[in-house]
């Protein structure tokens, strides 16, 4: 787990060092460890190191083959690499180190381009061929690791943030008026290769691509998800066991795959303590879990420890509980929004942000259940998509967009409005042809585009706030595959999730798996009032915010003049959607 950075020059001019040490600096959080730079004729690469896998100076990078041919900047994690490492042994290549960086390095050398083929982890990388003269770059299947990239005159530059783009001065930073529908439509989704800023893009997961010197960029997928079912019907108990096996499998390579103590951000939902259940099932002891919690509201609790804690008892983890005070809450929150590398609307991105700090003086790798709603339709709108009628755009809209067309027009400056990009981007989705039923298509959909700039992404971006890497095996593509595999019905069971809540009973307490499903309680940013309230409008009141003119005034005095009552469908505040968004670009664009 590191931060990257790198460029290549399209004007036979060598990279200047002294971009290279601001993009450095703005990735540096992602790798505490050790830091590196590559200069070679047109191309420079940078890392700083997060040291998870071969401790030593010999996973030191940028990294080259014994070639000295091929030179390596990654970030991520690769769970298969000693297999790889065996069969790259036995035809005759060479290690100087006990690292997965070297394995995808020697796996480049050997298979080209189709080596991401065989890699089955999380991964952002860029390789440079000094004999070719090109720059490889590659993206996991799930979006896991973050890669963004910008173009100017005088080359290609990449990053695992656009913060250490924009460090370069070298890029504008005026808004995507496409990037900004899906801003405020998609919850804060902006889909790949796109981002809110015009110049910038990031690289589609499960895609490569290569680069050259004369400013050519081929792109090329070479993963897709299918949610069609298998030629071999399978039974509902044949489904729970094989998925249980695959799930086990996801679990112990996250957990072997360390040189590092690993632990658990237990949160008392379903998914995080399955993980803990399942871990103890494979043999590991001394399990380490951890569980945050706020002050509570009138109207909610801010802690769900009665659900961690008979988790943590039940297998005798080493646990950790943290209770945040809510006075904190609002006066982290600029360090919260400093770490974001888009704008996030999800409230729970403080909680994630505090909890990492915390989880970091312990541990440097920890599993996550990210991605278990998404992958076993885990959330209330997915029924109530399917019981729905009309067409797919209008039975996947009505539930899951935050503003229809109409009101984002109305959100934003006449200067912002243009076509509904949002809707044309869920229908394409949705008639891929990669999916048996509507269901299907959502669920793929969500899997492969949504969560990517959602969930997966802020925790993402606020783990590795702290030099924390956190791992996801609920996105391990092989069970996702699996997954999307399987009749929408049997995760539909039990009001969603039904396979897992199944799996689970018996291994951890039925009053984790019947509760309803839970959403991390965050009551000081929930409620919009006191201190909270004051932040936002002063944001949006500021005489920047007014500069800037991204909002239509009336809308924005609308919200403040109503702060509790304007929702979208998924119970977001169109208020903090506006003020988030409008101080991200105070913190990352006014003061690059």
């Amino acid at each position: 787990m590191c931060g990257l950075f790198g460029a290549l020059s399209y004007d036979a001019n060598a990279i200047s060092p002294d971009q290279a040490q601001c993009m450095s600096a703005r990735v540096a959080h992602r790798g505490p460890d050790d830091k590196g730079e590559y200069f070679d004729g047109p191309v420079m690469l940078g890392h700083r190191r997060l040291a998870i896998i071969d401790l030593s100076a010999a996973g030191h990078q940028p990294m080259q083959d014994s070639s000295a041919r091929y030179h390596i900047v990654f970030n991520g994690t690769i769970y298969n690499y000693p297999e790889l490492r065996e069969i790259l042994i036995a035809r005759g290549y060479q290690f100087d180190s006990h690292s997965d960086t070297e394995v995808i390095l020697n796996a480049y050398a050997c298979w080209g381009d189709a080596c991401v083929e065989r890699l089955h982890g999380m991964f952002a990388f860029a390789i440079w061929d000094s004999k070719l003269q090109k720059l490889f770059l590659a993206r996991d299947r799930m979006g896991i690791k973050p890669l963004y990239y910008a173009q100017s005159g005088q080359g290609f530059y990449f990053a695992s943030n656009p913060q250490a783009l924009l460090a370069t001065g070298l890029f504008a930073s005026d808004i995507d008026p496409v990037g900004l529908h899906h801003q405020l439509s998609l919850h804060a989704v902006i889909p790949a290769p796109r981002t809110l800023i015009k110049s910038i893009r990031k690289c589609r997961p499960a895609y490569y691509m290569n680069v050259t010197p004369d400013g050519k960029i081929v792109e090329q997928r070479y993963w897709s998800l299918l949610a069609k079912r298998p030629a071999e019907a399978m039974s509902a108990d044949d489904w729970n066991s094989a998925i249980h096996e695959s799930l086990m499998q996801a679990v112990k390579k996250r957990l072997t795959i360390a040189d590092v103590p690993v632990g658990v951000l237990l949160s008392g939902g379903l998914d995080s303590s399955l993980l803990v259940a399942l871990l103890a099932e494979a043999g590991q002891h001394d399990i380490r879990t951890f569980s945050i919690g706020f002050e509570d509201q009138p109207e909610e609790r801010g802690n769900e420890f009665e659900f961690s804690d008979p988790v943590a008892q039940r297998y005798a983890t080493d646990h950790h509980k943290f209770l945040i005070p809510n006075a904190e809450v609002l006066t982290r929150l600029p360090e919260a929004v400093n770490a974001m590398a888009e704008p996030m609307f999800g409230q729970d991105a403080i909680a994630f942000y505090l909890l990492s700090e915390q989880v970091s003086k312990s541990v440097k790798v920890v599993q996550s259940g990210q991605g278990a709603d998404e992958v076993f339709a885990g959330y209330f709108w997915y029924g109530q998509m399917q019981a729905a009628e009309g067409d797919a755009l209008e039975r996947f809209a009505s539930r899951y967009v935050d503003r229809e067309h109409a009101e984002f027009c109305d959100t934003v400056a006449p200067a912002y409005r243009g076509e509904d990009y949002t809707s044309a981007l869920i229908e394409e989705n949705l008639s891929s042809g990669q999916a048996d039923s509507f269901l299907d298509a959502v669920l793929r959909f969500d899997v492969t585009t949504l969560i990517v700039d959602d969930p997966v992404k802020r925790v993402d971006n606020m783990t590795m706030a702290w030099g924390l890497e956190a791992r996801v095996p609920f996105l391990d593509h092989q069970l996702v595959e699996l997954a999307a595999s399987c009749p929408p019905e049997l995760k539909l069971k039990h009001q969603g999730k039904g396979i897992l809540k199944e799996i689970s009973r018996g291994r951890i307490p039925d009053a984790v798996i019947d509760r309803p499903k839970g959403y991390f309680p965050m009551p000081a940013l929930k409620y919009v009032r006191g201190d909270f309230y004051h932040f936002m409008a002063d944001t949006l009141n500021s005489q920047r915010s007014r500069e800037r003119g991204l909002f239509n005034r009336n809308y924005i005095d609308r919200l403040l003049d109503e702060p509790e009552q304007h929702f979208t469908r998924l119970n977001g505040s169109k208020l903090w959607h506006s003020a988030l968004l409008e101080y991200w670009l105070q913190q990352h664009i006014d003061q690059p």
